[in-house]
């Protein structure tokens, strides 16, 4: 059988994200005429059909939906040997594109740029901010190259490396200090006293659980879109939250007039790096594990 053409797979993989012919075209800088018969050239290499259509509307079938993943996969490692290639076979050097959750992003867009620019000088860096689902998505797709996640997090498909650890810690004002109980008991808190994030924010099943936050009657329903506006609900006495000890460390809290006390020893997240399993930057990726795990609260790195 003839190879397929690798332009055409992309084509496909495209057409799968974007789910409309028209906005596939112009994601590919193609016709839609192009994007059409690219597809059905594939169908006839491949005596298969990949779509259902009807009028203007299409669906997969199973043999489509399994030749994208397969062509995803092949496709990143094509952008990897081009990477490859035209580095020389350099591991220190190429293109990275690194996706952070919004939770660490601002705590660590600093201290990462720093290490690669100082350590890797022939790498170059382009980070982006995103939701752990999105980042996931991307990865997957190849559109990121390696994620910096809290965890643990289901990651299908690809490999975890722990950098460090990361506490979480009660914080409230500190007119209010003196009304919670001590020892610190987390289930004694008042109903709708505790803020978190959005559901979307991993951070919130993390502190959940690594907090024993179990009753639903202490959260609050005004859940917070970032770690800057649970520090305003909280230094407006409306409340308490938790934050992680990295956001601390780089002195959310100045200018209020917010505590932060210690949670439980077992109270933390793990701040940890994410990539394919199929990717060929294994050495590159573990080199950078060892420059960032020093910006982690308590790195737990095995070298």
């Amino acid at each position: 059988m003839k190879w397929p053409n690798l332009k055409h797979l992309h084509y496909l993989v495209t057409l799968h994200q974007e789910q409309h012919f028209h906005r596939a075209a112009n994601h590919c800088h193609v016709s839609q005429s192009t994007l059409s018969t690219a597809i059905q050239n594939l169908e006839e290499q491949f005596g298969c059909q990949l779509l259902e259509r009807e009028h203007k509307t299409f669906v997969f079938t199973p043999f489509g939906l399994e030749l994208v993943e397969r062509s995803r996969r092949l496709l990143n490692e094509a952008n990897e040997l081009v990477d490859f290639a035209q580095t020389a076979g350099d591991w220190q050097a190429g293109n990275l594109k690194i996706g952070v959750i919004p939770t660490i992003a601002p705590f660590f867009f600093e201290g990462l740029i720093g290490a690669v620019q100082e350590n890797l000088p022939d790498i170059t860096l382009q980070l982006q901010e995103d939701t752990t689902s999105n980042l996931l998505s991307q990865l997957n797709e190849g559109i990121l190259d390696l994620l910096v996640l809290a965890l643990p997090m289901e990651t299908p498909g690809c490999k975890q490396l722990v950098l460090g650890h990361d506490p979480f810690h009660l914080i409230a004002h500190s007119d209010l200090v003196d009304t919670l109980p001590m020892p610190m008991d987390v289930s004694a808190l008042p109903a709708k006293s505790v803020f978190l994030l959005q559901q979307e924010h991993c951070m919130t099943g993390h502190a959940v659980s690594a907090c024993n936050l179990r009753h639903k009657e202490q959260v609050s329903s005004l859940a917070a879109s970032s770690l800057y506006t649970l520090v305003q609900l909280a230094n407006s006495k409306l409340g308490f939250t938790f934050m992680p000890e990295l956001a601390i460390k780089n002195h959310i809290l100045t200018t209020t007039k917010l505590v932060s006390l210690p949670a439980e020893a077992s109270a933390y997240r793990e701040i940890g790096l994410v990539w394919r399993n199929a990717t060929t930057r294994v050495r590159l990726f573990r080199h950078l594990a060892e420059l960032l795990a020093p910006l982690t609260p308590i790195p737990t790195l095995q070298k």
